[in-house]
C-alpha cells in the first residue's frame, strides 16, 4: 500500500479572524470586458482604485472580431499601464517596468488570423496561448479553452497532460486555473462540458471563468468555480440556476478583488458602484505527495510528532479497509475546530502535516472516525496534543 502525506493547512477563524492579518497582495479579475465606451471605462476606474498589484482577465478582450485595429482602444486605452512591453498609443512607454497584465483567450479574441493580434500585442510567457506565472504563495495557470486551440482541450489533450502535470509540480500554497468558457454556468452561453477537466484531482484551488456576461459562483462535487463577465461589454440574463450554483447577479458592471493572505485568499465581485455582491474566502489548500510503499496491518492512530508543538506537527494513521474517514482537531471541552481530512480513503499508511501557526497555546484533542462503508464496522480514537509556542 502507499503512504501518503497530506499537507494540509487549517485556520482557525473564531482564533485568528483571517482580515486581522496583513494582506501580501491584492490583484484584480476582469471578465469580457474588451469593449471601447463608458461601462468598461467605468470598471477600469473601479480596478485602478483598489491599486492591484496585476490583473487577470478571463478573456475576450478585444470585441467583435478580435482585430489589430481595435485592439489598442479596447485593451491599452484603459489598462495600458498594466502591460508590458507597450507599444500603443495610450500613455507613456517606459513607465511599466514589468508585465502586471495577464489575460487568457476568449472567443472573441481568436476571430481574426487566428488570434493573430492578440498575440503581437501581448508578451506572455510559454506558448501564450496557455502558460502559468507565479506569484508565491500563488500559482496561477491559464488555460486556452477555445476549440480552435492547437493542443486541443479535451481531458486527454496535450494542454490538459500540461495542467495536470504542472499543478503536480507546483509547491505553491494555491492553484488558481482560470480560462475563458466556463464547465459549469446558469448563463445564456450554458455549461462547456468539454472544460469539466479533474480540476480538484489534479490539484487546483478553484476555477475561474468568463464567457457569459454575468457573476456566478458555483459549488460542485465539493469544488469551487466562479463566472465574471461583466467587464464592460453587455449582460446577460440568466437562466434558472443549476444544481450547485450559489450566487448570481446580473444587474450591474463590475469586476473582481482578489486580497491574498498568508492563510487565505478572499475574492470579492464589487459593482461600478461600489455594491460587494458576493465575498468568498478560501481557507485552505490540500496536496497528496506518494511517499513510500507499506501495508496496513489494522486500524491505528499515532502519537502526533513534535509534540508539544511550536509551528508544525505530522499525524501518522493506518487504514486497513476502505474507509470514509475524518480527522480532526478539538479542544478540551471536545468542541470541533478544524477537520484535516474527511474522505474516502483506500487502506493505506497515512501522514497528515498540518500547521498551528493560528492556534493558542494550549492542550488539544486530535481524533479520527473510520466509517466502513456498508458495514456498521466504526474505527474512533484520539490522542492528546500540545501546542507550546
Amino acid at each position: 500500500m502507499k503512504r501518503i502525506s497530506f499537507r494540509i493547512f487549517i485556520f482557525f477563524l473564531f482564533l485568528t479572524p483571517v482580515h486581522a492579518q496583513a494582506p501580501l497582495y491584492r490583484f484584480a479579475l476582469i471578465g469580457d470586458f474588451g469593449y471601447a465606451g463608458e461601462s468598461e471605462f467605468k470598471v477600469s476606474e473601479l480596478v485602478k482604485s483598489w491599486y492591484p498589484a496585476f490583473i487577470v482577465s478571463l478573456g475576450d478582450n478585444n470585441y467583435e472580431l478580435g482585430e489589430a485595429e481595435t485592439i489598442d482602444a479596447n485593451i491599452g486605452q484603459y489598462y495600458h499601464e498594466f502591460i508590458y512591453p507597450y507599444h500603443g498609443a495610450y500613455g507613456k512607454h517606459d513607465t511599466v517596468k514589468e508585465n502586471r497584465f495577464f489575460p487568457c483567450l476568449g472567443n472573441h479574441d481568436w476571430y481574426t488570423d487566428n488570434g493573430q493580434p492578440y498575440f503581437d500585442y501581448f508578451t506572455l510567457p510559454g506558448n501564450e496561448r496557455y502558460y502559468d506565472f507565479v506569484r508565491p504563495p500563488v500559482h496561477f495557470f491559464v488555460i486556452d479553452s477555445d476549440f480552435n486551440e492547437p493542443d486541443g482541450i479535451s481531458v486527454k489533450s496535450t494542454q490538459a497532460r500540461w495542467l495536470r502535470h504542472a499543478l503536480a509540480d507546483s509547491k505553491q500554497r494555491y492553484k488558481i486555473v482560470y480560462f475563458h468558457e466556463p464547465p459549469y454556468s446558469s448563463g445564456q452561453n450554458g455549461s462547456t462540458e468539454t472544460m469539466r477537466w479533474d480540476f480538484k484531482k489534479w490539484g487546483a484551488s478553484f476555477v475561474l471563468t468568463g464567457h457569459d456576461h454575468d457573476y456566478e459562483r458555483l459549488f460542485i462535487d465539493k469544488f469551487t468555480y466562479i463566472i465574471n463577465g461583466l467587464g464592460g461589454r453587455s449582460i446577460y440574463p440568466i437562466d434558472y440556476p443549476i444544481e450547485g450554483s450559489k450566487v448570481t447577479y446580473n444587474s450591474n458592471y463590475g469586476a473582481q478583488l482578489a486580497t491574498v493572505y498568508r492563510d487565505s485568499i478572499n475574492i470579492s465581485f464589487i459593482t461600478i458602484t461600489g455594491l460587494t455582491v458576493d465575498s468568498y474566502t478560501f481557507k485552505f489548500i490540500p496536496t497528496k505527495v506518494s511517499k513510500e510503499t507499506a501495508t496496513p496491518g489494522e486500524f491505528r492512530l499515532y502519537q502526533n510528532s513534535p509534540n508539544p508543538v511550536k509551528e508544525k506537527s505530522k499525524i501518522e494513521f493506518e487504514i486497513s479497509k476502505l474507509s470514509q474517514v475524518k480527522l480532526s482537531i478539538t479542544d478540551t471541552l471536545k468542541q470541533e475546530i478544524g477537520v484535516l481530512e474527511d474522505e474516502l480513503l483506500s487502506p493505506a499508511i497515512y501522514e497528515v502535516e498540518f500547521d498551528v501557526s493560528n492556534l493558542k497555546s494550549g492542550v488539544y484533542f486530535y481524533v479520527i472516525k473510520a466509517d466502513v462503508p456498508g458495514t456498521a464496522e466504526t474505527f474512533t480514537d484520539s490522542k492528546k496534543m500540545a501546542i507550546a509556542k
